[in-house]
């Protein structure tokens, strides 16, 4: 599945731009980018002509036009790109990733919708995911990963952490996990993501200085994408995100919404081969969801994302 910005990737053919170097971006504000080449050098560049599909992730080719200045002149074809989209507009996360972390917490209590809608995201851009479920040193551990028992049970990965009471057990725990990965965190405001990256990228503050200093954007610090390398080699690399109220999945097809849904999908044995999973008789999602095969709480969000979807705009 494409998305937004991929058929204009690369579409200008690679000859022209063989003499360019080849440059990753790392943040972006407006029309302006912060590229880093392959020695780890970064550059403030911007894109040429007046609109650009590059997004953090993205290898561009770019010509230097001073020191520490740039013009990206075209974007290398992605191998897949997280987004979401709603009725209005599309907000394109990161692109070439190698799998998501979707950072949940005791408290604040964690949306399961949401949660939902990021797992299915990742599902349908091919990009693996899993969970983590943080400070399980509170009262209300219990309850959250009841909640979660459904995603342990389709076989999802499952971490629990507490990154401010457990520094050291929770680098310990994620490590591994991290480790020589393109990991994009995504979680709602106060679950812990600045704490995460803190904890495991040691010049954090320094690297969003240093990019805002260079956009001269330092009120945006909170509100963009921002790429961290956690190693000096450049090897494992953790992608932030601000937080958001909203999940569209406006770029799925109804029809087709079910077969982003592990635990619909196995049990999908049924009479019509079209159906929906709602009201036709001789179901096999509706049957697994009677015998307690598929969450209650899972099957009713499913609901709610396909009348979204059916809905029509206008």
């Amino acid at each position: 599945m494409r998305g937004p910005g991929e058929r204009a990737a690369g579409s200008h053919g690679l000859s022209r731009f063989n003499a360019l170097d080849l440059g990753l971006v790392v943040r972006g504000h407006g029309r302006h980018y912060i590229v880093e080449d392959s020695d780890g050098r970064r550059f403030v560049c911007h894109p040429r002509g007046k609109k650009s599909d590059a997004v953090v992730g993205d290898q561009v080719r770019f010509a230097e036009a001073s020191a520490d200045e740039g013009v990206i002149e075209a974007v290398e074809p992605r191998r897949n790109l997280l987004f979401r989209q709603d009725e209005w507009k599309t907000k394109s996360f990161a692109a070439n990733l190698d799998q998501l972390l979707v950072l949940v917490a005791v408290e604040p209590v964690f949306s399961e919708s949401q949660l939902c809608r990021a797992l299915i995201a990742a599902e349908s851009a091919g990009i693996r995911a899993a969970i983590a479920l943080n400070k399980t040193d509170l009262p209300g551990t219990d309850a959250a990963r009841e909640r979660l028992a459904p995603y342990r049970a389709m076989g999802l990965k499952m971490f629990e952490v507490a990154l401010k009471a457990d520094r050291e057990g929770s680098r310990a725990t994620l490590g591994p996990w991290l480790a020589e990965q393109r990991t994009f965190v995504l979680g709602p405001s106060g679950t812990g993501k600045s704490t995460l990256i803190n904890l495991l990228v040691q010049d954090a503050q320094a690297q969003v200085g240093e990019i805002s200093q260079a956009l001269n954007s330092g009120r945006h610090t909170t509100t963009t994408t921002q790429w961290y390398w956690t190693d000096d080699g450049r090897t494992t690399a953790l992608i932030d995100s601000p937080g958001f109220q909203e999940f569209g999945l406006r770029q799925i097809d109804a029809a087709e919404l079910w077969r982003w849904m592990p635990d619909l999908r196995e049990h999908a044995d049924c009479r019509f081969h079209n159906c929906c999973h709602i009201h036709e008789p001789g179901c096999g999602v509706r049957a697994a969801v009677e015998a307690g095969r598929i969450s209650a709480s899972r099957y009713r969000i499913y609901g709610e994302i396909l009348e979204e979807l059916q809905r029509k705009t206008w």
